[in-house]
């Protein structure tokens, strides 16, 4: 700490490191996989519903899951993903979030 006078009075100042070049945080992603219990239909309607996500674009998704097996559904923080992982849960979907870099997604 650096200290500095203001009239009589001494006020202390944080030392502040600043950083720079620092590298932006690795995007996480939510995967939706396939399963055998829930319908197409079912499946379009959470994603509607969760995310806002549009008619033809909850279609896609969906299948992307029904044909390739799985689909990443949303990319973002680690906090985000592990919150839209647990809602894909609730609805009783198949779903995992990853680091974005981990390749297989």
């Amino acid at each position: 700490m650096t200290s500095t006078s203001a009239g009589s009075q001494a006020v202390l100042e944080p030392e502040v490191e600043v950083r720079t070049g620092t590298r932006p945080e690795t995007p996480w992603v939510t995967i939706v996989f396939n399963d055998p219990v829930n319908l197409m239909s079912y499946v379009t309607y959470v994603f509607q519903s969760y995310f806002g996500y549009s008619r033809l674009k909850s279609e896609k998704l969906m299948y992307e899951v029904h044909e390739d097996g799985r689909s990443v559904v949303a990319t973002g923080s680690r906090e985000q993903m592990e919150r839209d992982t647990a809602a894909m849960h609730g609805f009783g979907l198949w779903a995992a979030c990853r680091r974005a870099d981990q390749g297989d997604s």
